[in-house]
């Protein structure tokens, strides 16, 4: 009987680990929690891993080149790699193609709406500070002068999606990642 008793305790935990629908994990460079909502449903339907593969194209290592249609961004490596991460792109008629560089980073950034957003959605804060709850997630990399940012995300089912207002998103532990290989004056390519 109480062999029977620990088999169902443990049972019970692997049950109940299974089924939490937030997964913590701490940020390596704050020491904050980083935690990452997970809706069961959707997991499997977004999950797209981060992972090193073979990379021919033109761009020089240390560039980060994103595929909108593709929905990846890839960081260059050398010797013909990359570590391609999954990302959310611009939606219909906020989707756009160029260069520009990284001119600047910032861990838990703070949120401003610009104008035109505000005008759209005029329910949205004027302004939020940074935070799991905040839509940039836990890094930012600002491209050059434009309102456009690669960053990390509070919506992690969007990863894959094309709904954006034009920024790339990321997962959060993959933009951590890429913040730490990326810095300012990185080249990004944008191609649909």
């Amino acid at each position: 009987m109480l062999r029977f008793s620990r088999l169902a305790l443990i049972a019970g935990m692997a049950l109940a680990a299974t089924a939490t629908a937030a997964v913590a994990e701490i940020d390596p460079l704050t020491r904050q929690p980083l935690v990452t909502y997970v809706d069961p449903a959707k997991a499997q339907a977004t999950a797209i891993p981060r992972e090193i593969v073979s990379y021919d194209g033109k761009q020089r290592p240390g560039t980060i080149v994103i595929n909108t249609s593709e929905r990846r961004l890839y960081y260059v490596l050398p010797d013909g790699k990359a570590v391609r991460y999954g990302v959310g792109v611009g939606r219909p008629g906020f989707d756009w193609a160029g260069s520009q560089t990284i001119t600047r980073k910032a861990e838990w950034p703070g949120w401003t709406p610009p104008a035109q957003m505000l005008k759209r959605r005029p329910d949205l804060p004027r302004f939020m500070p940074g935070g799991p709850e905040n839509p940039l997630g836990a890094r930012a990399l600002y491209l050059g002068s434009t309102l456009y940012r690669i960053h990390g995300s509070n919506e992690p089912e969007t990863i894959g999606q094309a709904v954006s207002s034009g920024c790339i998103r990321m997962l959060n532990e993959d933009v951590i990642d890429l913040y730490e290989r990326a810095k300012v004056g990185t080249r990004v390519v944008v191609a649909r």
